[in-house]
Formats: C-alpha cells, sequence, structure tokens
C-alpha cells in the first residue's frame, strides 16, 4: 500500500456485510485523505455499492470500524452521515423531477424563518452553487425534469454542496457524459480537492482513473485484494488482473480479413433519414456480418438514429428498407417483424421487466412460439429461453431468477438472447457496456464479434470512441444531426475521431 503523507479524513477496518446466502463484504479496509481522489474499483458483485451503503449510513455492518477524522463514529442513517460531511451522488440520480432545481438543492433542510422557508434565499443560494461548479446557466427555479443527464448530475452536486460536505461518493459519475461534460466534471473535482474535500471515485472506465486519481483500492468478492496502488503509474494489465482474478487481454476480438467472396445483398437499407431537430439525411448500407459504429457526442443525434430506424420514433422524411423492402416508419411490431432488434441505452427502464425472471425477460418478444390456445407452454418456454441464455454464456444459469438480480454484463446478455430467440437479423446496440465491468466487456465484445460472423448485421452507438473503434468494422462520425466523415475503423484512430466530432469538418 502506498502512504499518503496526509493524516486520513476516513478510515474503514475489517467492514463485514452479510445478507441471506451472501457475504457481500469480507473484512474490508479503505482509508481516504482530505482532498484526495481515492478510486474504487472491482466488478459488478464485487461489494463496491455495499461498502458505499455501509458510508453513507443506508447499510449498517455487522462488523467493522469506522474512523471519521480521528474518532471512532457509528453511520447509523444517511442523515448522520451527511451531518459528518458525507455526501453520496449515486450513479441512477435520486433527484425529484417535479420539484425546482433550488427545492432539489436544499430538499429537506430548506432556508426557513418561523417555520416558513424562504425560496428566494434558497434560490440565491443555488445560483452560487451553480456558479461554484461552473454552470450558472442553469436557473434555480427550473424543474429538474427538464433537465440533460449532465445538468441533473450538477444540481445533484449542488445538493452535496448545499451540506458542509468534506467527503464526496461519485458513483460512475461520467457514464451518461460527452467528452466535453467529462472535461468539466474532473475540473470540479480538482477544485473539489483543492478546497480539501476528499473525493471516492468509482468507474469502470480505467483510462478515467489513470487522469484523475490519486490512489486506487480494488475490490473483489468483498474483499480488498489491493489498497492505495498510485492511479497514476499502476499498469491497467496488472488492475484488471486484480479485478477479475486472471489476466484478461485488454483488447478487441480480431476482426476477420477479406476472404475473397462477393459482398453480401445489404439487409438494412437507411435512405434520406431525418428527424427535425434531431438529425437531418441519414443514409446507411448495412450488410450480413457487418459491424457499423456509430461515433458522435451526445446529443449528436446517434441514439435518435436508432430509435427511428428501429421504428420508436416517426421521422419526418426519408425510409428505412429490409432486404429491399420498405419498412412502415413508426412501428415497433413492424420492425420486429422484419427482423429487427434493439438494446436500448437505457438498460434497466428501457429493455428488461426487472421484476420478471431472465426467462420471461428472453422469451418476451416470441410468446406467440409458446402459446396454446391462449395458454403458455411454459415448459417450451424455459427451453427455448435456456438455449438462448446458454448460447451467450449468462450467468448465473438460474432461468427463473428475478433479471434485477444480474449483474449488468448478464442483464445485456439476456437482451441479446431476446433478440436471438426472436431470429433477429439487424441487432441495434446503444451503449452496449454502459454499468459493464471490465471483465463483463470482454465477453460482450467477443458476443457480438461472434454473432457478426455467423451473420447479423450490427449497428453500434458508444460514447467511448475506443469501443466503437475496436468493435466495428466501419464508423460512421456525426455531428449535430450530420454524417461529417466515414471510413473503415481500422483507418481511424481516437484522436482523430474526436477532432472530427468537434470540428465537424464534412470529409472530402
Amino acid at each position: 500500500m502506498a502512504p499518503d503523507p496526509r493524516p486520513p479524513l476516513l478510515t474503514m477496518s475489517g467492514i463485514t456485510k452479510s445478507f441471506p446466502g451472501v457475504r457481500a463484504l469480507d473484512g474490508v479496509d479503505l482509508e481516504v485523505a482530505p482532498g484526495e481522489v481515492h478510486c474504487l474499483l472491482g466488478q459488478n458483485g464485487a461489494g463496491k455499492s455495499t461498502l458505499i451503503k455501509v458510508l453513507a449510513g443506508a447499510h449498517q455492518p455487522d462488523g467493522g470500524h469506522v474512523v471519521w477524522n480521528g474518532e471512532p463514529v457509528r453511520l447509523r442513517s444517511p442523515s448522520a452521515a451527511v451531518r459528518l460531511g458525507i455526501a453520496t451522488l449515486h450513479q441512477e440520480l435520486d433527484l425529484v423531477e417535479g420539484l425546482s432545481v433550488a427545492e432539489n438543492t436544499y430538499l429537506g433542510h430548506e432556508p426557513a424563518t418561523a417555520g416558513f422557508v424562504r425560496a428566494r434565499a434558497a434560490r440565491t443560494a443555488t445560483a452560487a452553487l451553480l456558479k461554484r461548479l461552473g454552470h450558472p446557466e442553469i436557473d434555480p427555479a427550473r424543474r429538474v425534469g427538464g433537465l440533460s443527464a449532465a445538468q441533473r448530475q450538477i444540481v445533484s452536486m449542488a445538493r452535496a454542496l448545499s451540506h458542509d460536505v468534506r467527503l464526496i461518493v461519485m458513483d460512475e459519475p461520467s457514464a451518461a457524459l460527452d467528452p466535453d461534460e467529462v472535461d468539466n466534471l474532473f475540473r470540479i473535482v480538482a477544485d473539489l480537492t483543492a478546497d480539501g474535500v476528499a473525493v471516492l471515485y468509482i468507474s469502470h472506465r480505467l483510462e478515467e482513473i489513470r487522469r484523475i486519481g490519486d490512489r486506487v483500492t480494488v475490490l473483489k468478492d468483498g474483499r480488498a485484494v489491493a489498497r492505495g496502488l498510485p492511479a497514476a503509474t499502476t499498469p491497467t494489465r496488472e488492475v484488471v488482473a486484480l479485478m477479475t482474478g486472471r489476466d484478461v487481454p485488454y483488447a478487441f476480438p480480431d476482426r476477420p480479413g477479406p476472404d475473397g467472396a462477393p459482398a453480401p445483398e445489404p439487409v438494412l437499407t437507411v435512405q434520406g433519414l431525418a428527424r427535425h431537430g434531431e438529425f437531418e439525411a441519414f443514409d446507411l448500407v448495412l450488410r450480413p456480418g457487418e459491424i457499423v459504429g456509430l461515433a458522435g457526442l451526445v446529443g449528436s443525434g446517434r441514439s435518435e438514429i436508432l430509435e427511428t430506424v428501429y421504428g420508436a420514433r416517426r421521422p419526418t422524411a426519408g425510409r428505412v428498407l429490409v432486404d429491399g423492402r420498405p419498412l412502415r416508419s413508426g412501428s415497433v411490431p413492424a420492425a420486429v417483424r422484419a427482423g429487427l432488434g434493439l438494446a436500448p441505452e437505457e438498460r434497466k427502464a428501457q429493455g428488461l421487466l426487472l421484476l420478471e425472471s431472465v426467462t420471461r425477460n428472453v422469451s418476451v418478444s416470441s410468446l406467440g412460439r409458446f402459446s396454446r390456445a391462449g395458454w403458455i407452454d411454459r415448459a417450451a418456454e424455459r427451453a427455448a429461453a435456456r438455449t438462448a441464455t446458454r448460447g451467450l454464456s449468462l450467468r448465473p444459469d438460474h432461468p427463473e431468477a428475478p433479471v434485477r438480480t444480474l449483474s449488468g454484463g448478464n442483464q445485456q446478455k439476456a437482451v441479446l438472447a431476446r433478440w436471438l430467440l426472436r431470429g433477429c437479423r439487424v441487432l441495434l446496440l446503444d451503449e452496449p457496456t454502459r454499468g459493464v465491468d471490465v471483465g463483463a466487456r470482454a465477453e460482450l465484445y467477443a458476443v457480438v464479434r461472434r454473432l457478426a460472423d455467423e451473420g447479423l448485421a450490427v449497428l453500434l452507438v458508444s460514447s467511448e470512441v475506443p469501443e466503437v473503434l475496436g468493435l466495428a468494422d466501419r464508423v460512421l462520425v456525426l455531428r449535430e444531426g450530420r454524417v461529417v466523415h466515414e471510413a473503415p475503423a481500422r483507418d481511424l484512430d481516437e484522436h482523430r475521431v474526436l477532432d472530427l466530432v468537434m470540428e465537424g469538418s464534412p470529409a472530402a
């Protein structure tokens, strides 16, 4: 462990926590110094979320000790943690959409006089916090429901700073941000740590850890397998090996070389597709076995294109053809019947029935196959779903387990299995590895490449440029709703793509 010269602000020693049948934390130690960015890494299920909830006062540990600023403490409730100066920014922001920015910022500790809330004082104080965070343009009186993902995150930070915060826990804070917004996030973190605020930073994006972190603690199976590693100099391969317990190649599957055979006929053709205010004149030819990636900033029209092709949005111009036949626009059932499947960006909210079993999540788009006189043949449904999930190595292999109990990577496999069972020919992937750990990412990349090698056509959207370049055969670069460049992935690099999405100069 690399020592930090500063006396620790937080020390957690021997923390244990068990749930029925699961030992989530097994003697975890963690030490965070004032003004430090301490990165907490681990695969899904490693114990990160449980440790955060113990620190936030949401879970009571079964054993161990917490020392705060040199004094032993008991974090008996979230309010007790907040009073000490511990704030948590969860991955799924817990804001009230119907309330204003100021009301969310001071929710639960509103400025008041004689029992009356001073709304103007709350707005003024919120404006000062937003200015400190570099976003004075956000109106404190605006309802949170109308804000972008990046703006909502700023509001959550303002709420944390509305308390006398000394430690901020950030859980996947960059997951929904584009590169410019990530830069602003890192500027905010640098300003906070310069003021002596400690940050406990959690991310699956290892390149961020090297860029922003001071030290790293790695969890695996509820244990801290490494503590205090230097973030800037510890090799990525070493971190991945610690997280997974094996040496995972940090690389993408090999692309197949040309075999000399004539190119197959297109399975998907998009001609002049447009939606007013979102994207314009989008053209695409996608052939069986091909992976095409869309690269661009958040707001460039990437996800909107996928959803319009899928029929979830109605275009204002253009058309989509499958096997040369026009597809009825704005109709998801028509798209599904034609062989299109969508794995959406918001997997939990839009792609899964979280309270239903793995089997039902896989079979839900194919239930007609198992219907007999109005009744579902459950045995046939289970058998078909199990075949689909085993082909993707979904774990654990418990078909009747609620899908919400699976890790992010295995939830994504359940979505893919649904479309394979349906006989999907064109797979639309929107942010396929968001919230997925490093080991599971490598598995998903291998699955997608294998499916393409077997003839599936894939249209991929990802905020991570290396992911687009590493997985796709061909890349279309978008800026402000327009394609500004198209090239084979092997002819591009990350710097070139970022230059294109920022400058937007059309290719000659």
